[in-house]
C-alpha cells in the first residue's frame, strides 16, 4: 500500500531473515514505486525496500527532478529534490525503524542521477549504490568524502540518451571523491538487460556482507 505521509508516496517492504540492509529504489522517468521492486528483490533478496515515487511530473511521467531538454538537468530543482529526498529518508528511518546507516540505493536513469546527487550532497548517507544508465547530475563545489563507498555502474555504448563521456565522467568523480567505483560498458542502448542485472547481483552479494550482519 503506498503512504503519503511522509512527502513521497511510496512503498515499505520490511527486512527479511533479520538482514540489516535497506535498499533505496528509485525509478526512470515513467516509473513509480512499484516498479522497481522486483529488481530489488533480485538484487538483495533479503533485504528492506525502500521505494518513493518521484514528486516531479512531465508530460504526465513521474520523474524525480525536472529537466529543461533531454540530458539538461534544472539545477536548482535537482539540487532541492535532493535534499527533499535526504529528508525523506531520515524521516522513514524514524517511522519503519530501519538502519539509515546501512542504506544501499539502486536506481535506473533518472532514479540514478538523483543517487548520484545525494551522494555529491549527502556524502555518507548512502553507503553502497548501483546505478544503472547514470550521468553527472552536477559538477560539486565541494568534493564530497565517499572514502570506501562502492559503486556499480552500468552503462551501455549505444545509449542514445547518455554520451559514453559523460558516464564516463561521473565514474571518474565519483572515484576521486575516493568511491570504489565498478563501470561496467556493454554493446547495448538505454533499456537494462537481463545480464547486467545478473552481473549487479554478484556485485551486491560480494559488498553486502560489509553493512549485513547475515
Amino acid at each position: 500500500m503506498s503512504e503519503n505521509d511522509l512527502g513521497f508516496v511510496h512503498r515499505f517492504v520490511p527486512a527479511e531473515n533479520g538482514s540489516d540492509i535497506t535498499l533505496l529504489l528509485l525509478h526512470g522517468t515513467g516509473g513509480n514505486e512499484e516498479d522497481l521492486i522486483p529488481l530489488g528483490k533480485e538484487l538483495a533478496p533479503n533485504a528492506a525496500i525502500l521505494s518513493p515515487r518521484g514528486k516531479v511530473s512531465e508530460g504526465g511521467a513521474p520523474r524525480f527532478f525536472r529537466r529543461l531538454a533531454e540530458g539538461v538537468f534544472d539545477n536548482e530543482d535537482l539540487v532541492f529534490r535532493t535534499h527533499e529526498l535526504a529528508e525523506f529518508v531520515e524521516n522513514s528511518s524514524e517511522k519503519y525503524g530501519f538502519d539509515k546507516t546501512k542504506l544501499v540505493a539502486a536506481g535506473y536513469s533518472n532514479g540514478a542521477n538523483l543517487a548520484a546527487s545525494m551522494m555529491l550532497l549527502h556524502p555518507g548517507l548512502i553507503r553502497a549504490a548501483v546505478l544503472f544508465r547514470s550521468m553527472v547530475p552536477f559538477e560539486p563545489e565541494v568534493k564530497p568524502d565517499l572514502s570506501g563507498i562502492p559503486v556499480f555502474m552500468a552503462a551501455g555504448n549505444r545509449d542514445q540518451m547518455i554520451p559514453p563521456d559523460n558516464t564516463q565522467t561521473l565514474a571518474e568523480m565519483l572515484e576521486g571523491s575516493g568511491a570504489e567505483v565498478e563501470l561496467r560498458w556493454r554493446d547495448t542502448g538505454h533499456a537494462l538487460t537481463y545480464e547486467e542485472v545478473g552481473e549487479a547481483k554478484e556485485w551486491m552479494a560480494k559488498v553486502l556482507p560489509r553493512f549485513d550482519r547475515v
